[in-house]
């Protein structure tokens, strides 16, 4: 494939860097310490069941579904050109 000045396997480089990306943000949002009791957003009771299967749960089942469902941008427009980059 025609590339302009990229070099070989510059796309795949994109596209890993991606995948590497996602990956970290997705490690760095685990919970992690204590869980919590109740749901910081909402206030509700977090089973027992929920906080032994996720150490540092802070959100019950619905609040953290409907946080699921927002996107996520990483930031990074990789896929842009460069003059979209300059700007």
């Amino acid at each position: 494939m025609a590339t302009g000045w990229a070099p070989d396997g510059a796309v795949q480089d994109q596209i890993d860097d991606t995948v590497a990306d996602a990956v970290k943000r997705a490690r760095a949002h685990i919970p992690k310490g204590e869980s919590a009791m109740q749901c910081v957003e909402c206030g509700e009771d977090i089973p027992q069941a929920r906080r032994q299967a996720v150490p540092g749960v802070k959100l019950c089942i619905e609040c953290q579904s409907e946080r699921d469902k927002r996107p996520v941008f990483s930031g990074i427009n990789r896929r842009g050109s460069k003059d979209s980059q300059l700007r």
